[in-house]
């Protein structure tokens, strides 16, 4: 298996991770996987954080595993910062959207 490396001076840019995973029981384990590597839950199948590339590589290979069909997908999205200035929330719910750097659009 793949070792997650964290050394000094490595850069980390926002990730998002949205999936759809058809089995309950995968994808329940796949959100907790998600959580302990330390990703924000923002939406049912969403989640954002801070990930470097190796870790990032890493990431792609352990959630493989929570797949189970061919109509299962995970998507694993580095933002630039530029993606980040350019990126606009609509929503009511301005619960963990703390981000300043994020527009939210109600």
């Amino acid at each position: 298996m793949y070792t997650r490396l964290r050394f000094e001076g490595v850069v980390s840019v926002r990730t998002l991770v949205i999936y759809d995973i058809s089995d309950n029981d995968k994808r329940s384990k796949l959100r907790e996987h998600l959580r302990n590597s330390g990703l924000r839950h923002i939406q049912y199948s969403g989640f954002l954080g801070e990930v470097n590339t190796h870790d990032r590589f890493v990431l792609s290979r352990e959630v493989a595993k929570f797949l189970s069909c061919e109509r299962d997908s995970i998507y694993i999205v580095p933002l630039c910062d530029r993606c980040l200035r350019l990126c606009k929330i609509v929503s009511e719910n301005r619960k963990d959207m703390e981000d300043a750097e994020i527009e939210i659009v109600s």
